[in-house]
């Protein structure tokens, strides 16, 4: 493990990649800066484990060759959402294998845009030490169960892809943690920063 980011954790990296990447045009390329939090059920330690986390992030100076593409956003994974009518309805929750310092990830992220589009990421993630690979595919929607639903509400609500369908994700972030941590009781949260790419052979 390298002594520069020693806790460093492939699950949130994965989210924010497969996000970051949808950020580009397909047919072209393109990015955005994120800036994000990740939270992990049980703590990542130095002990290979199974875990699930959630995440959430900002999207920003987004750049793409596609005339009118949005420049900011927001990104999610294994979150609550709450519709206008009050109820409440889960995201997928990602779930990975590893330790602060390695590991594999998989799970969907939804990427809200600032011009009211979203695009929804399936992803796989492998790390090792700082460096965390991410590789994802836009899908055309996913299906958020219903929490609780009273009678007569709906069980479940159907996000769509409207922004940057068919396009494939890649991504290399830093995700940094307190090795203290990593070494003891473990890292329920951590912040993540960088900048990924996507695009499409079209």
């Amino acid at each position: 493990m390298r002594k520069l980011v020693p806790c460093t954790v492939l699950a949130v990296l994965v989210v924010v990649g497969a996000v970051m990447a949808s950020s580009a045009s397909a047919a072209s390329g393109g990015g955005c800066q994120l800036q994000g939090t990740a939270s992990f059920s049980p703590p990542l330690t130095n002990t290979a484990q199974a875990f699930s986390y959630g995440f959430t992030g900002a999207l920003s100076s987004c750049q793409s060759s596609v005339a009118g593409s949005p420049t900011s956003g927001a990104v999610e994974a294994g979150q609550v959402v709450t519709d206008p009518s009050g109820e409440q309805f889960q995201e997928p929750v990602p779930t990975g294998n590893g330790t602060c310092g390695n590991g594999t990830t998989q799970g969907t992220a939804i990427a809200n845009w600032a011009d009211g589009t979203a695009t929804v990421i399936n992803y796989t993630t492998d790390s090792v030490a700082a460096a965390v690979h991410l590789a994802g595919t836009v899908a055309p929607s996913v299906t958020l169960p219903a929490i609780n639903p009273q009678p007569g509400q709906p069980t479940s609500k159907t996000i769509t892809t409207t922004r940057y369908a068919g396009d494939s994700a890649l991504g290399l972030l830093a995700f940094q943690a307190d090795p203290t941590q990593c070494a003891g009781s473990g890292v329920s949260s951590a912040g993540i920063s960088g900048t990924v790419g996507l695009g499409s052979q079209n």
